[in-house]
């Protein structure tokens, strides 16, 4: 006789998307506000976040962050994350600065 699965809280399901979604937020609002560069960063970073926590939790505690295979996962996570990144810090400001 199987034992029945624990079933987590609908809110935890989604926690880790959630708390991505929050840094995507955040570089959104200061790209909005015409601190594109710090934006882009914050952008950058939520993708490193991905990244770490797909390569840190379950399949079944990844949540909606999970799309293929871990080792595909973080790795595409990661390098969209560094260029990102890459782009933010080298590219030549316009006339708006910053």
């Amino acid at each position: 006789m199987t034992t029945p699965h624990r079933r987590r809280h609908p809110v935890l399901a989604h926690l880790p998307f959630g708390m991505v979604l929050a840094v995507v937020a955040l570089g959104l609002l200061r790209i909005v506000l015409y601190h594109w560069r710090q934006g882009t960063v914050l952008i950058g970073i939520a993708l490193f976040l991905a990244a770490g926590l797909r390569a840190l939790l379950s399949d079944e505690q990844a949540g909606l962050i999970l799309i293929r295979g871990r080792g595909v996962d973080v790795l595409t996570y990661s390098a969209f994350g560094a260029c990102m990144i890459l782009v933010a810090m080298t590219i030549e400001g316009g006339p708006l600065g910053n």
